[in-house]
């Protein structure tokens, strides 16, 4: 028997009822979760929750991969392309679910990062890309991705939000009525919002060492070294550890390790489990296709990523943010506000300091103080996360873009304005387009110059990083970012014969 006192509060009998039947609900519910909806990890053997088929998963990782489509821009290189896929397909071959069908997308981005979608979608920004130093590396990459579809990571936390939310659901109901005020229950936690996450963050760390495990596991099979999953970390840890010390920030890939990699117990006992191949059974070491890839890569921003939305690009240096605004629309600012418009609508930015470490969402609604949001979405874009939605007034037949994103110790608000009531949907879509461009300004932007290519060189007897940066163009760092890009950082230098990165 359930009792229903809470606090000596009298309550009517259909308000007993409305609370009796949401505890239920919400016990019967949890408890056909845990007799049901435990399935086997088909890369671990071990029992996990999900709350998805592998169909729903697929039409999930399908729709997510449009969204990514439409809101990133892919880097236009077939030849790399196919080459980054060969890889991915040579390592997914040898997965625990070789039957997936796996699609493999370069993001034209200079920022350092991969992720992956559920079903089989993987993706690596051209940022990455100039950091790796062989094709062991690459596939050390694309095997870590894999490892999160195979290990089913985001249908895994999909189900731990799902439970998350109808508890916090049936405990929001029981308080609604307990105190007469009016509750509407959040649905159970939509997919898109978990994995919006990860592509910044990362899913955590067991399961990011999970997916370092089978990613070493992947490589054996595939006939790679191992070892390529810790030298990735590394140099990729060295430029975190860099960023950090000129800069004051820095966010590593998928956010993953505090200490240096090469001194992290746990991630050597997950790469050591896998076991190490003699170096006879090590069968693709075939640099030279690598490099022959590699060389001329776009290093920094591209003109291709850039050339459409030059025309109307704002900058705030002040604040270190970027994005494009319609084209045609006027601009005007002050040192922390920016406004954009015409008369079709306008598009205002403020910027304030972040004072509680609240999910942006719950920000728009406390701080902004906006409860009905519609067309509430997360935003995940170039590292940096918010939230969008639309709110609208009955009474003159208008409504509103929001929007907060989290840069650095700011918030930054976004607020839309639809003046032309008869093209609202097209207004909007524009508003959402210049919300989602918003981004931090990348070192050298915004002088003037053509792109920078990686080009290789073997070195000299006599080679050394500091003389070679002298005369090189890249504007800041130059000494120290050779040598990240060539895993040479902080200190080291290259034998006689060995290739060797360079930017052009």
């Amino acid at each position: 028997m359930i009792n229903l006192s809470f606090c000596n509060v009298e309550f009517s009998s259909s308000a007993r009822n409305r609370i009796r039947n949401t505890v239920i609900a919400g016990f019967i519910f949890l408890t056909l979760v845990f007799l049901t909806s435990c399935s086997v990890n088909p890369a671990t053997g071990s029992a996990n929750l999900v709350l998805m088929s592998e169909n729903k998963e697929k039409e999930i990782g399908q729709e997510e991969h449009e969204k990514v489509l439409s809101s990133q821009s892919l880097f236009e290189d077939e030849e790399l392309l196919a080459y980054v896929t060969e890889v991915g397909n040579r390592v997914a071959k040898v997965s625990h679910r070789p039957n997936l069908e796996y699609t493999f997308n370069i993001i034209d981005s200079p920022d350092i990062n991969a992720f992956a979608l559920p079903a089989g979608y993987v993706y690596v920004n051209r940022g990455l890309l100039t950091f790796m130093n062989s094709e062991a590396d690459l596939a050390a990459v694309l095997a870590h991705e894999i490892g999160h579809i195979t290990a089913r990571h985001a249908v895994q936390q999909q189900a731990r939000g799902a439970l998350a939310n109808v508890a916090s659901t049936v405990g929001g109901l029981v308080t609604a009525v307990a105190t007469g005020s009016s509750y509407v229950g959040s649905q159970i936690s939509q997919v898109a919002s978990i994995w919006a996450q990860t592509g910044l963050s990362g899913f955590g760390r067991e399961m990011e060492l999970e997916a370092d495990q089978l990613g070493a596991e992947y490589l054996v099979n595939a006939g790679y070294d191992p070892s390529a999953v810790i030298d990735v970390i590394t140099v990729l840890k060295n430029q975190e550890d860099f960023n950090r010390r000129v800069s004051g920030t820095g966010r590593g890939y998928h956010g993953l390790f505090a200490t240096h990699p090469r001194n992290d117990a746990r991630l050597q006992q997950a790469i050591a489990a896998v076991g190490q191949l003699e170096d006879t059974e090590v069968t693709q070491e075939n640099d030279e296709r690598f490099r022959q890839f590699i060389d001329g890569l776009i290093i920094g921003n591209s003109n291709a990523s850039q050339s459409a939305e030059a025309r109307n690009r704002y900058y705030q240096t002040l604040l270190g943010y970027t994005l494009v605004f319609p084209d045609a629309w006027e601009v005007s600012e002050t040192t922390t506000t920016v406004t954009a418009g015409s008369d079709m609508g306008s598009l205002k930015i403020e910027a304030q300091r972040l004072q509680d470490n609240v999910e942006p969402r719950v920000f728009i609604r406390d701080n902004l103080g906006i409860t009905n949001l519609q067309k509430s979405e997360p935003l995940s874009q170039y590292r940096l996360i918010g939230h969008t939605g639309v709110t609208g007034s009955s009474e003159n037949n208008t409504s509103e873009r929001v929007a907060v994103i989290y840069f650095g110790p700011r918030v930054f608000i976004f607020r839309g304005e639809v003046e032309d009531g008869s093209a609202n949907n097209e207004i909007d879509e524009l508003l959402l387009a210049s919300i989602r461009s918003f981004r931090a300004i990348q070192r050298g932007e915004t002088s003037s110059g053509g792109e920078l290519k990686i080009k290789y060189v073997q070195a000299s007897e006599y080679f050394d990083f500091e003389v070679v940066a002298r005369s090189s163009k890249i504007s800041q760092y130059p000494e120290e970012t050779l040598r990240i890009l060539n895993g040479y950082y902080p200190i080291g230098t290259p034998e006689a014969g060995e290739w060797i990165k360079l930017v052009e």
